[in-house]
């Protein structure tokens, strides 16, 4: 079975082309067959595509209508993991990445702003998950975290009240990311053993332990 992954967030800004694209290229790197979606209108995972030259090793196609739960199932024919990088703003093209979702992960800065931008998204899944005993699963990734602070409690709190669980570990608002996604890479490859690389690979072990 393909996994499908939808990284959501209604506001702008909240890292999801980080976390989707470093996330594809993560398991790649492990031997998956991965097919990354850009459902964003901008297109900016199809940007970085172009700026590698495909050096990724895994497709990025482009899915800019709210047709992601009709679409992606036609698309996952040989592939282990399909990511769906979402788009901000747009209700309905939200709904449909929640639809094809196994799932679902929330890039949130630590801030309440973007605690409260979720409430939406938040509950859009919680009425999908009524007619689909709770699928998809549902964590929040703490992404564009400065270094050298913590989550206050009341974020960690706010997070709680919603029900669903944070991935251990946050990425941290490193100059590596914006610098490797610029030149159409990832820090996976920019610089393997560097700090950047283990805060992605250790949030992917626990996306991938969620298929456990």
């Amino acid at each position: 079975m393909t996994n499908i992954v939808s990284v959501l967030n209604p506001k702008g800004g909240a890292g999801k082309t980080t976390l989707s694209v470093h996330l594809a290229r993560a398991l790649h790197l492990k031997g998956q067959k991965v097919l990354l979606v850009d459902s964003d209108p901008q297109g900016s995972a199809r940007d970085w595509h172009e700026a590698g030259d495909g050096k990724g090793g895994f497709p990025v196609v482009a899915i800019d209508r709210p047709t992601l739960d009709k679409d992606i199932p036609a698309l996952t024919n040989g592939y282990d993991w399909v990511i769906v990088d979402g788009a901000a703003k747009l209700e309905k093209m939200s709904a449909s990445a929640v639809k094809c979702a196994h799932l679902v992960l929330i890039p949130i800065q630590p801030s309440p702003l973007d605690i409260w931008a979720c409430d939406s998204l938040v509950d859009m899944i919680r009425t999908r998950h009524q007619i689909t005993d709770g699928v998809p699963t549902t964590a929040f990734v703490v992404s564009r975290a400065k270094k050298g602070t913590v989550l206050a409690r009341e974020i960690t709190d706010a997070v709680g009240e919603y029900g669903f669980p944070i991935l251990q570990g946050p990425l941290h608002d490193r100059t590596a990311f914006a610098a490797a996604l610029t030149g159409g890479s990832t820090v996976l490859d920019d610089d393997p053993d560097g700090q950047a690389a283990w805060e992605v690979n250790h949030m992917v072990k626990q996306v991938v332990g969620a298929f456990s």
